[in-house]
């Protein structure tokens, strides 16, 4: 009898643990040569400046900006390609019509974070992560700190029965 009171009273708050959606980044780094390996570091961002949001079933939202990983590769000179993976968009789709994140590439200057140029000295374009293309890929310069953010985006969610894995957009990044 004293069991099922207590899980009355716990069911309310594992519901909703349950059912908001978390963010959940993943970072890998690709060297080939062994000798260049800590040339390059991906640190994930602590959970306080991750974009989080909440989804339920019929809701229309945005997604608020936030930092997703840093890039130091202020020892590495080559140009480093850089590919960032929405790891369960499958499960993604059985919740959401659209899921739309616009990704942001910032490099540290003098303490200040500004827009990336590409290894090409142009500025980096738009670049759109969705539940359709699954990946992005852009090319940075060496010799420098980066930040990859979450800077909007939107999403409809039609169906909010799941747990948080199918709720939440899993990144993944990769850099080699």
């Amino acid at each position: 009898m004293r069991n099922n009171k207590m899980l009355k009273r716990i069911f309310p708050f594992i519901a909703l643990l349950l059912l908001l959606p978390w963010p959940v980044a993943y970072a890998y780094d690709v060297v080939n040569d062994t000798a260049d390996q800590d040339t390059i570091r991906i640190e994930i961002a602590e959970d306080s400046v991750k974009p989080s949001f909440t989804a339920f079933g019929k809701a229309i939202g945005g997604v608020p900006p936030g930092d997703l990983f840093y890039i130091d590769a202020t020892n590495n000179p080559a140009d480093i390609v850089t590919t960032i993976y929405l790891n369960n968009a499958q499960d993604l789709i059985g919740h959401y019509t659209f899921l739309i994140l616009k990704v942001g590439v910032y490099v540290e200057n003098d303490g200040n974070w500004e827009k990336a140029y590409g290894s090409n000295g142009e500025l980096i374009s738009e670049i759109v992560l969705s539940m359709r293309n699954g990946q992005v890929s852009f090319l940075l310069p060496g010799y420098a700190n980066y930040k990859v953010t979450i800077d909007g985006g939107s999403f409809y969610c039609h169906n909010a029965s799941g747990d948080d894995s199918t709720l939440s957009p899993q990144l993944y990044l990769e850099v080699n």
